[in-house]
C-alpha cells in the first residue's frame, strides 16, 4: 500500500514539476534542472514524467529524455519482475 502511496505521489509530482518547466521555459524564467526530472524518474515518476512531457511537447526534441526516461522505466519494471520472481514459492 505505501508502494502504490509513493508511486501516485512521485508521478503527481513529476508531471507538476515537467508541467512548471514547460512553462518556465515559455516566460524565459528559471528552468527546472534536467538531473530534477531524471532524479523523479529514478524514484519511481517515469511514467508521470514521461506521459506529461508527450501531452505538453515538452522536451521530446531531446533524445536524452526521449531514449533516457523509457529506458530507466524498463530497467525499473524488469527489476521489479526479477524481485517479484525471487520472491515467489515455486510449485512443484
Amino acid at each position: 500500500m505505501i508502494l502504490i502511496f509513493w508511486l501516485l505521489l512521485v508521478n503527481c509530482i513529476g508531471a507538476f514539476v515537467t508541467i512548471h518547466d514547460k512553462h518556465a521555459a515559455q516566460r524565459g524564467a528559471w528552468r527546472v534542472p534536467e538531473k530534477t526530472l531524471f532524479a523523479l524518474c529514478i524514484l519511481g515518476g517515469c511514467p508521470g514524467v514521461y506521459l506529461t512531457m508527450r501531452t505538453i511537447h515538452h522536451k521530446t526534441k531531446h533524445r536524452r529524455f526521449m531514449i533516457g526516461i523509457p529506458l530507466i522505466f524498463a530497467v525499473q519494471l524488469a527489476l521489479f519482475a526479477w524481485l517479484c520472481y525471487q520472491h515467489t514459492p515455486v510449485l512443484l
